[in-house]
């Protein structure tokens, strides 16, 4: 094995204080937390898809600026409206990775985040299924998501081998009618996250 750089080393560290020092809403929040924890403690492949039982993911929660509307994708695998966001793939700095997925699933360029702090942290399951021909088994995301911000009138663009749609879509249309009742949990928590941050901004 390669040895580590101080400056890898230091972000490993620093992503693993950051999962540390995130101050979960909830039980859910509270018992993933550990568990993610202790998976990370326990493999050093927790940031690739080389653990193939569960591994880190970084998704982004694109809001416009008034919280109103969130900019989604029709995801290819799972078939239905979703966040963006993917693989940390050795990257440490899962901020970045959520920029980059969700510019890159978009098409957007000016998307920026409303914090740089954690906003959800989840365990997600993720049924076996065929990836580009090849067979991926059952496994376990360990999902740590952040709040973004982009304005709505920028151009959007399909990004074909990821999804079929990118839409801006009311907070209002997330609802049980229109997603599962887990992701109305999910996203309803980031909802409620993004406008206590703008809360805080304004009291600032």
């Amino acid at each position: 094995r390669v040895k580590e750089s101080p400056t890898e080393r230091f972000k490993i560290e620093n992503f693993k204080d950051d999962i540390k020092n995130y101050q979960p809403i909830n039980e859910q929040e509270n018992q993933d937390q550990k568990v993610v924890i202790q998976l990370i403690e326990q493999s050093p492949q927790i940031l690739t898809r080389d653990n193939y039982v569960a591994h880190i993911t970084s998704s982004g929660f694109i809001m416009n600026p008034i919280l109103t509307k969130v900019l989604m994708i029709h995801h290819n695998i799972m078939k239905k409206w979703a966040w963006t966001g993917g693989h940390a793939d050795g990257e440490s700095d899962l901020l970045a990775v959520a920029l980059k997925e969700a510019r890159e699933e978009t098409g957007v360029k000016d998307i920026q985040p409303l914090s740089s702090q954690i906003a959800s942290l989840d365990i997600l399951p993720v049924s076996s299924h065929f990836k580009n021909g090849c067979y991926v088994n059952t496994h376990l995301h360990l999902s740590v998501a952040y709040l973004l911000i982009c304005d709505e009138n920028q151009p959007l663009k399909i990004c074909e081998k990821e999804n079929s749609g990118v839409e801006w879509i009311d907070i209002d249309m997330i609802n049980h009618q229109y997603f599962s009742e887990h992701d109305v949990y999910l996203y309803h928590k980031l909802i409620d996250r993004a406008q206590k941050e703008v809360e805080k901004i304004r009291w600032k």
